[in-house]
């Protein structure tokens, strides 16, 4: 990395926590994105320094898009979009619609992503394979990672505001669920 790294964020999505960079040299006209240590676009000697750069994210191809604005004289200011979002927007709007755990399983770390809207789980970027089923007071998604026996139960809260909750039973035990 240079000393042109004007950006860095973190961007959690269904499949992991994505780490990109951004490079911008106001002399050279030099841009480059880094995904996860990856370089994905370099673009030398551009003559118009500000404007914006798109590129995908993720598994699921995710659209990002980096705004480079002025500021005054050669300041800039560079915003992260996701999805056409701003990156706070968009991460106040996942939390609706994702549910995510975080826990130590054999030694291993791994993180649970569910989606709400599709009810896919995903376990350290990888979807897994689920089984679902109708219950008295919902329904269950199984699953099993490693050796152990997985479910995410959907009850009603009974309150129209809270809508369903969705709570990550591993070998019986509940699993907290954790904020990003």
């Amino acid at each position: 990395m240079s000393s042109d790294l004007a950006g860095v964020w973190e961007v959690a999505l269904s499949d992991g926590v994505h780490r990109i960079e951004f490079e911008h040299g106001t002399t050279t006209g030099k841009r480059v994105i880094y995904v996860d240590g990856k370089e994905i676009l370099r673009r030398d000697w551009m003559f118009k320094l500000v404007g914006k750069e798109t590129f995908n994210v993720g598994k699921s191809d995710t659209k990002a898009t980096i705004n480079i604005d002025a500021v005054s004289g050669f300041a800039y200011e560079y915003t992260l979009e996701i999805n056409g979002k701003s990156l706070k927007k968009y991460m106040e709007n996942r939390s609706k619609v994702t549910s995510t755990w975080v826990l130590n399983l054999d030694g291993t770390d791994c993180r649970v992503v569910l989606e709400k809207d599709t009810m896919d789980v995903w376990c350290n970027g990888q979807k897994i394979e689920t089984a679902g089923e109708f219950v008295d007071d919902g329904t269950e998604t199984h699953f099993t990672l490693g050796d152990h026996n997985c479910c995410v139960k959907a009850v009603s809260s009974g309150k129209r505001r809270d809508g369903i909750i969705h709570t990550l039973l591993v070998d019986g035990t509940e699993i907290a669920e954790c904020t990003e």
